[in-house]
């Protein structure tokens, strides 16, 4: 959808597609309420601002939405789709992929939440090399970088919601 359509659709259509972006009603409930946005940059500067206010139980409840680096998220909902064209470089591997859940299980056994990163475009076996390196922050350093990581994926994925419809109806034309 373009801008114009996004500041002007119902907040109830628009809800699902930002909790796919970030799930967490609070944030969700920041950007319905700074409609109408002058611009895509106003948008994606009121969504940074946003993800980077969330405290520590609001990161916890947007990384239960995300599923494990390798898991392939089953279903036609938004977040799944989203999900599986963003771990595209995880591949068919079985060596790297079972790498990777040893990883995931070391992970969470050490900072109690899934290892979340901005896969997009990353090959598998750099995701990999980032979650070794990972393992070895201590907690204040790791929660750093997942916040970076999830502000990382909730303004691609609403780049995704702003630009998507707006696609489809040049395709129509």
């Amino acid at each position: 959808m373009d801008l114009q359509e996004f500041n002007s659709a119902p907040a109830g259509r628009l809800r699902p597609m930002l909790a796919a972006c970030c799930d967490v009603p609070r944030w969700v409930d920041g950007i319905l309420a700074g409609r109408p946005y002058g611009d895509v940059v106003a948008l994606t500067q009121a969504a940074d601002g946003g993800v980077r206010e969330l405290d520590d139980k609001e990161v916890d409840q947007a990384l239960a939405a995300h599923p494990r680096i390798g898991d392939r998220p089953e279903g036609a909902a938004t977040e799944a789709a989203w999900s599986r064209n963003e771990q595209a470089g995880v591949g068919d591997d079985s060596e790297t992929r079972a790498a990777l859940a040893a990883g995931n299980r070391e992970y969470e056994q050490r900072f109690g939440r899934v290892f979340l990163i901005c896969a997009t475009g990353l090959s598998a076996q750099e995701m990999l090399t980032s979650l070794r390196e990972r393992l070895t922050h201590d907690e204040a350093a790791e929660a750093t970088v997942v916040r970076d990581e999830l502000r990382k994926i909730a303004l691609l994925r609403l780049a995704k919601v702003v630009e998507r419809d707006a696609a489809d109806k040049e395709a129509r034309a």
